[in-house]
């Protein structure tokens, strides 16, 4: 089935093509809407053989194991042309190609896994939704988009797929149209995006100067020839500078990380779709799959890490205090996206890519259980919410699960993934651990907070009807997530544990072809793992203490928070308000981008219209009738002069024609006699 690998990003291509154009063709030409079942039929159906697919392809991948990689190329998408590289002309020409190995099967699983389970979701959550095919047509467009993405065999093919999760993010985010809030949340992300975009492109464009070539095989047997930039920055340096800055827009890191916030503007599918198993963590797989490069350049790969641990901290801290519930986790993804990059930039690629998966389920099932909640309630607000729990149990439930795994807690996918994280931390930087660790113990915190105001507790809800348990379509895939996110770290144990009860970390193996870890990384094993149980019995030790204290606040003593809040009431608008970050990038940013607009106008106006456009107009007009005038006074002057002298000349000539034969014969006569006078007078008077 791997030789077939290459159709699991086109069959969503073909459900986004028919769901997409039927129903406009029914809207517009039948003046009807598409038939629900059957666009959800074709809209979850592709999804579910492209997720057979990627199953079936990567148990080939897994069982050949002399085979590294597959590929397959489709047709040439850029014909070859000659651009200026480094070593003189190089032949550019991008592949329509795509390329099964370890890492992309990884990400292919998580994709079409998730996504098939968030699409069934979907069709209960958004049944009554009157824009249902437009939906499905933009979420299977989106899982295309994601699938190129991941499965590219060269840069620029990655980079359509990179650019159109983009446009499908801003689909989806502003899918409800007709609010403003959406529609702006839609237009933050796109130009957010673009920004880090920006510097991709560079990176992008330095890349190809350098090594004459997109292709990562090209790419990465080429970067073995350099020495790692130790002393200063050079041009791999700035290649990864230029491809990071595209995966913080992205992945939503430090600085640009405001729009995946607002991003909850768009349904609850779209959130779950967005923030676990896909868009987001672009930027993580680029990173991971440019470690060759990355690797060569470890003053970036410092950076990626400091940033990537400022922003675990920074978002937990927001997520602290706030109360809208899809918020709370989008500000939870920013963090645990930032645990990735840290993980990243420490060289630790495989544990990224290891968070990266139970992440996915996780907080998947977070966000679909929110959308449960709101189905139900239809309120966000967790301050309004409370002693749900006997009335929605598969949701609570599900919820608690991934709430435990979010936190560490031992024995679940998210306790094998952070550990790893900080256990690499551990070895590498312990600065960078420190922050990471703090991060956790918040990351508890706010995630039981979220827990108990919701679930437990009085009742704080005002609906007309009791809150009730959602349907079959939309609790089921919480259980099965609920399932991978206990189970779904066990691929990857800890070689603490691994070496107790004889068990390799298989995820890790199976990586190791596809990866290439920088050098002085090393996995602490053997002698190190006393050390090992140290740090994970440090973070479990944190992870407690976060719930403790939103244990003791938030259902056995609630009047504590409050007492907290108004004692430090400067720091809870801090954190509420984000820090001002959004107020002061509008101020220097937005704001003086609309002033030089209206610069750009006021020049416009009064410049370009003003002397150029309207003064040459007042100009040709002011000619205009200085020309009518000399033609008025002059021109027609003489041509009207000359008709009147005409007219007066022949008013003379026509009084001599009278048709009397006397005159003709007089005025005969008296001519004669007038020639032969001055005949004779002339005559005599010569000499």
């Amino acid at each position: 089935m791997a030789d077939y690998f290459w159709l699991i990003p086109l069959f969503p291509a073909a459900g986004f093509a028919l769901v997409g154009l039927l129903g406009l063709y029914s809207n517009w030409a039948l003046r009807h809407k598409l038939n629900k079942r059957f666009v959800h039929w074709v809209a979850v159906g592709v999804i579910a053989v492209s997720f057979f697919l990627s199953c079936g392809a990567v148990i080939d991948l897994y069982a050949a194991r002399h085979q590294e990689s597959l590929e397959k190329v489709l047709f040439v998408w850029i014909p070859a042309g000659n651009l200026p590289a480094a070593g003189g002309l190089a032949r550019v020409q991008a592949e329509w190609g795509y390329l099964l190995d370890p890492l992309s099967a990884v990400m292919i699983l998580v994709v079409t896994g998730v996504g098939l389970l968030i699409h069934i979701y979907s069709t209960g959550y958004m049944w009554e939704d009157d824009g249902y095919y437009r939906f499905f047509a933009y979420m299977n467009l989106f899982m295309f988009m994601m699938l190129t993405l991941v499965l590219a065999n060269n840069y620029l093919f990655m980079f359509m797929g990179w650019e159109g999760v983009g446009l499908c993010s801003y689909l989806l985010i502003g899918y409800y149209f007709d609010r403003k809030s959406a529609g702006d949340a839609g237009k933050k992300a796109f130009v957010v995006n673009r920004v880090g975009d920006a510097g991709f492109l560079v990176g992008l464009m330095l890349l190809f100067v350098t090594f004459g070539s997109f292709q990562y095989r090209d790419v990465f047997s080429a970067v073995a020839g350099f020495a790692p930039e130790t002393a200063a920055l050079g041009v791999l340096s700035l290649i990864c500078i230029g491809l990071f800055i595209g995966a913080t827009g992205k992945s939503a890191q430090i600085p640009l990380y405001t729009w995946l916030p607002d991003a909850m503007e768009g349904p609850t599918p779209v959130s779950a779709l967005i923030h676990a198993a896909t868009m987001v963590t672009a930027g993580v797989y680029m990173v991971v799959r440019s470690s060759p490069l990355f690797g060569r350049a470890p003053k970036v790969m410092f950076v990626v890490a400091v940033v990537g641990a400022v922003t675990a901290l920074f978002a937990a801290t927001i997520a602290l205090v706030q109360r809208d519930i899809k918020r709370i986790l989008a500000y939870s993804t920013v963090s645990q996206l930032g645990y990735m990059f840290a993980a990243a930039g420490l060289g630790a690629f495989v544990a990224a890519i290891f968070h990266l998966m139970t992440h996915a389920f996780f907080k998947a099932l977070l966000f679909l259980g929110a959308g449960s909640v709101y189905h139900s309630t239809h309120e966000l607000d967790v301050m309004k919410m409370g002693g749900l729990k006997k009335h929605m149990p598969t949701t609570y439930w599900t919820m608690l699960v991934a709430t435990l795994a979010i936190s560490g807690a031992p024995l679940l996918s998210g306790f094998f993934s952070k550990d790893e994280i900080l256990w690499q931390a551990w070895n590498v930087h312990k600065g960078i651990w420190l922050v990471a660790w703090v991060a956790a113990g918040l990351t508890a915190f706010y995630m039981f907070r979220l827990l108990f105001l919701t679930f437990h507790g009085k009742e704080r809800f005002d609906t007309h009807h009791p809150p009730h348990e959602s349907p079959k379509k939309m609790t089921v895939p919480l259980v099965i997530l609920a399932i991978l996110a206990v189970i779904g770290g066990y691929v990857g144990l800890p070689a603490m544990i691994g070496h107790l009860i004889g068990v390799p970390n298989h995820f890790e193996h199976f990586l190791q072809p596809a990866v290439q870890a920088p050098e002085g990384v090393e996995h602490a094993i053997g002698e190190s793992a006393f050390q090992e149980w140290i740090v994970t019995v440090l973070s479990i030790l944190m992870a407690a203490a976060g719930f403790s204290v939103a244990y003791l606040f938030y259902l056995k003593r609630q009047e504590l928070a409050d007492r907290a809040a108004k004692a430090a009431q400067w720091a809870h608008t801090l954190l509420y308000r984000k820090y001002y970050v959004d107020e002061l990038y509008d101020a220097l940013f937005v704001n003086r981008a609309k002033d030089l607009g209206n610069g750009f106008w006021a020049f416009d106006r009064k410049v370009v219209d003003g002397l150029g456009v309207d003064g040459s107009g007042r100009l040709t007009l002011w000619s205009a009738t200085l020309s009518g005038l000399f033609d008025l006074r002059v021109v027609d002057g003489i041509v009207n002069l000359v008709g009147r002298t005409t007219d007066a000349g022949s008013r003379a000539m026509r009084r001599l024609q009278t048709g009397l034969v006397q005159r003709y014969a007089l005025v005969m006569i008296v001519g004669v006699f007038a020639f032969l006078s001055l005949y004779l007078w002339l005559f005599r008077a010569a000499p």
